[in-house]
């Protein structure tokens, strides 16, 4: 389950219920994404609230981009989450799709390559390892809990980027804008290829989209409500184009039906991004999770 870091009407008393409820539930995350010219909360400064408002659940950094931060101080941000944490954060690291982010922070939209995330994912890995890096007396710490530090997933939808990330990346934090389920599963091939081909464990294939839960007209309003709000660099018309068949909204019976064909097709984890603030949402979901999990081992 994702925070509902990209609602406007977010605070810490409604961030904090979200987190307390999601690590009591049965969900296998607790997730958030990174924008910079935008009013959600700073992921590095989220992490360590989390940290505190948490006990089990596994923390997901579902997109970080590296490009915006110094590499150095990103993997002392990160460590010292992990440290935080006890080992539970995972980093999906993705090279943006905003460059108003990159403008935003001084960083050149130039640097938004898979080669230039590679090279900081290195710069960071070295970090972690303890080693000196930097002309400094002692290597630059905390060590993360995790030996080797947090797992890094790649945030991507590209076919290519998946395959510039196996050696670096222990799977895939993707996102269906449409839930093409064929879509998916060739995405996923790509991916499990590719860690074959690199002699690595079998990927973990995470994806996620937006819902909605509810009767009528309601839910698909909600959703192009949120995208109207999220999605404020793209001209309106083209939001709006986009908005009635984006993500998922319906009864909870139908997103059953909607995580049983993602485990299907041998999805590892859904995350899912919710519309709105209400935490009535999550306490829904949540009575569901359980039970498809069990029934076709698919995480939520």
């Amino acid at each position: 389950m994702t925070l509902p870091v990209m609602e406007p009407d977010v605070d810490a008393d409604i961030l904090k219920r979200w987190a307390h409820t999601i690590d009591e539930g049965p969900f296998s995350s607790l997730c958030w994404g990174e924008r910079i010219a935008f009013g959600n909360p700073d992921s590095l400064t989220l992490l360590g609230a989390l940290a505190g408002w948490t006990e089990r659940v596994p923390l997901v950094a579902t997109v970080v981009v590296p490009q915006l931060h110094d590499p150095v101080m990103l993997a002392k941000g990160l460590a010292t989450g992990d440290l935080l944490c006890g080992g539970r954060l995972t980093v999906g690291l993705g090279v943006g799709g905003r460059h108003e982010d990159y403008r935003a922070v001084g960083a050149d939209p130039k640097s938004q390559t898979m080669r230039d995330m590679a090279e900081r994912v290195a710069i960071m890995q070295r970090v972690w390892a303890g080693e000196k890096i930097t002309d400094s007396v002692l290597p630059v710490g905390p060590s993360p809990a995790r030996e080797g530090g947090p797992r890094l997933l790649v945030g991507t939808t590209g076919p290519k980027t998946v395959r510039s990330a196996a050696p670096w990346a222990e799977g895939l934090a993707g996102i269906s804008m449409d839930l093409d389920l064929e879509k998916e599963n060739a995405l996923f091939d790509v991916a499990r290829d590719a860690w074959a081909a690199a002699g690595k464990p079998k990927p973990h294939l995470a994806t996620s989209f937006w819902f909605a839960l509810g009767e009528g007209d309601a839910p698909r309003q909600q959703v192009i409500q949120h995208l109207r709000h999220y999605m404020n660099w793209i001209p309106r018309e083209y939001v709006d184009a986009l908005a009635p068949t984006a993500g998922w909204a319906g009864t909870e019976e139908e997103l059953v039906a909607v995580l049983r064909g993602f485990a299907e097709i041998g999805t590892s984890e859904v995350h899912l991004i919710p519309t709105s603030s209400d935490i009535d949402q999550v306490r829904r979901v949540a009575e569901l999770v359980s039970e498809v999990s069990a029934h076709t081992g698919v995480s939520a």
